[in-house]
């Protein structure tokens, strides 16, 4: 699943053609389809191996879907939904909605029910791609509320039939002729810079959700710019496993087709492990999520090992992080350290390494904060980490770090295009091609993100001396205390999540005297510890009251607060039985946790934590 080496992203010649391509998305990606054709493009699993698509075939299936699209009177402007997880299918559909100037409202495949029929009805979508039974259900359960909605068409094979529903055989004919894919190049051309193509609803930590309305260029100056500091190319296989309703996902995948990249699709999250080996990826975007389940893992196995193993590891780690400078800045290592350095590589981090396939050469982290301390971790045992920053509204790049320009701690520099400032309350804003046009029906919204120019963040951050992105918190999560001062939670959060006993955090303390902590616990690991000292849990409410585990607990707790303020040491903590799940709405698609759902969840807990705090004060 390898393609062969090629040239670098070219552009045609011809001055009208030139400007179509690098002003439009849809653009771009023909162009790479042409000057890069490759037997390969695409992989899907199908019956059980791991099918290959060409760059023709995907080419003849768009023009096929857009003709049909045409044919069901689906006009520039109008709003399509298309409601399904990773696959062929997804970007088929999408290239064929940019081609005809439709609109796509992207839902993630787990979408409730809720909130599926308020998108479908807000953006008036006209028509709905689905993947499958799940979500034709759905779809069912609201479409007498839609009067909008006129067709459903459905992924899944051999499904269709009925009033206005139709299957993908029906629509993606594998015979289209030149005629049809010449016509829809000849439409896909016509399309203009500023013309819109998505409008996706922001899945937010609180409050309704958004939809952010972006254009051709949006994405095209996006791609271009991520193209120009981080190296893509023909020689490349990537792996596709966040959701492509996200936008961090779905603007990875179009620098992957405009750099003639092989794309795969992972069959889901939790055959994420088994299609790592499968298709063995050079590149792939994850959320830090992933890095925190992996080092929870890895925790765990090092926990297991014999002691000498253990000390293997942990020399492996400390040659890692003497390496570490040398790497990020692309020099060589001294010769005192590079024997050392081949060594632990061949012992230890090949290791890691086979586990994900063993030809990653970078990992884009982006939707959320990647903790200093777990990104440094990872470096040193050899992986090569980009950790960037964006937005929805932003298509979503703003800053990324790159080869030779990388800085732990930060997000990187802004991308080429980009413009960053830093407003006087700390605010990161931003100014570009990439900005949103607004969000669809919400003026006041609009008017109150945009001003003079610059995109509002709500994200609080600093710009170094070198130019290097360094982020705060979200500016509507700081915890304000009872004695005014101000509580980022992130980096408390994200401290507290690297000890191998700690699985995730929230930190409260907003208008309150001092702030505490929900710790869900590292059940594998704390099991371990517990078994080594001859005890066994047989619940987890056990294991989360258990003297010992709070002991442990605590001494992670004071690990942290040793490197807080004063008025930021965490007083009190509590110990969950349950992890955060997205099902009970504590967590958002992309695995940030939403405060508000937790606190007013567990409000009775953190209460008893002020309680009994002000009943030991008396």
């Amino acid at each position: 699943m390898r393609g062969s080496r090629g040239a670098v992203l070219g552009l045609r010649t011809g001055l009208e053609n030139e400007r179509m391509t690098t002003e439009t998305i849809v653009g771009l990606i023909l162009e790479a389809l042409h000057r890069r054709e490759r037997p390969d493009l695409l992989w899907h699993k199908q019956g059980g191996k791991w099918q290959p698509i060409s760059s023709q075939s995907f080419l003849r299936q768009t023009a096929a879907v857009a003709l049909r699209l045409s044919q069901l009177g689906i006009q520039k402007g109008d709003r399509v939904a298309v409601f399904s997880e990773n696959c062929p299918e997804w970007s088929t559909a999408d290239l064929a909605l940019l081609g005809v100037g439709a609109i796509n409202v992207p839902l993630y495949p787990a979408e409730s029910v809720e909130r599926l029929a308020y998108i479908l009805g807000h953006s008036e979508a006209r028509l709905c791609f689905v993947s499958g039974p799940e979500q034709f259900e759905k779809v069912k359960a609201v479409r007498s509320g839609l009067p909008y909605l006129e067709t459903v068409i459905f992924f899944a094979a051999g499904a269709g039939g009925g009033e206005r529903v139709l299957s993908w055989a029906e629509v993606a004919r594998a015979d289209t002729g030149d005629d049809a894919v010449a016509e829809f190049e000849r439409h896909a051309h016509g399309q203009q810079a500023g013309d819109l193509v998505t409008l996706i609803y922001t899945s937010g930590t609180t409050g309704t959700p958004k939809g952010a309305l972006l254009t051709q260029n949006n994405f095209a100056s996006n791609v271009l710019g991520v193209g120009k500091v981080l190296p893509y190319d023909t020689s490349d296989q990537a792996l596709s496993l966040l959701p492509l309703c996200h936008i961090f996902e779905r603007t990875n995948v179009y620098c992957y087709l405009a750099h003639g990249t092989a794309l795969a699709y992972a069959e889901g999250f939790d055959m994420v492990a088994e299609n790592l080996l499968e298709v063995r990826p050079t590149v792939m975007a994850v959320v830090p999520r992933f890095f925190e389940k992996l080092y929870a893992r890895l925790m765990e196995k090092v926990q297991a090992a014999p002691p000498l193993k253990r000390k293997l590891f942990d020399w492996a780690l400390s040659v890692g992080r003497q390496a570490l400078p040398f790497r990020l800045a692309l020099e060589p290592l001294p010769a005192s350290l590079r024997w050392r350095y081949a060594l632990a590589r061949r012992l230890v981090y090949r290791q890691l390494s086979r586990q994900l396939g063993g030809r990653l050469r970078c990992i884009i982290s982006g939707g959320a904060p990647l903790s200093r301390g777990l990104n440094e971790y990872f470096h040193a045992l050899g992986l090569t980490i980009y950790e960037g920053y964006g937005l929805t509204e932003t298509s979503p790049v703003i800053a990324v770090n790159t080869p030779g320009a990388t800085r732990l701690g930060t997000v990187g520099r802004p991308i080429p295009g980009v413009e960053v400032k830093i407003a006087e309350d700390g605010e990161i804003l931003t100014r570009g091609p990439h900005i949103m046009r607004g969000y669809y029906k919400a003026a006041e919204e609009t008017a109150d993100a945009l001003r003079h120019g610059w995109f509002h963040t709500g994200d609080v951050g600093a710009l170094d001396a070198e130019g290097f992105l360094a982020i705060t918190d979200r500016k509507k999560d700081l915890l304000k205390t009872a004695g005014g001062k101000f509580i980022a939670p992130q980096p408390i959060e994200n401290s507290l999540k690297q000890s191998p006993y700690i699985q995730n955090a929230v930190v409260i303390g907003d208008r309150r005297k001092y702030a505490v902590a929900l710790l869900v616990p590292n059940r594998n690991t704390l099991e371990q510890y517990a078994a080594e000292r001859g005890l066994r849990f047989h619940s987890p409410a056990e294991l989360s009251a258990h003297p010992l585990v709070q002991q442990l607990l605590q001494t992670e707790v004071d690990r942290v607060n040793e490197r807080l303020a004063q008025f930021e040491r965490l007083k009190r903590f509590a110990v969950l039985e349950d992890e955060f799940s997205f099902d009970h709405g504590q967590l958002t698609y992309t695995q940030k946790v939403r405060r508000r759902k937790i606190e007013e969840q567990y409000r009775d807990l953190i209460e008893s934590l002020y309680e009994e705090e002000a009943q030991l004060a008396r």
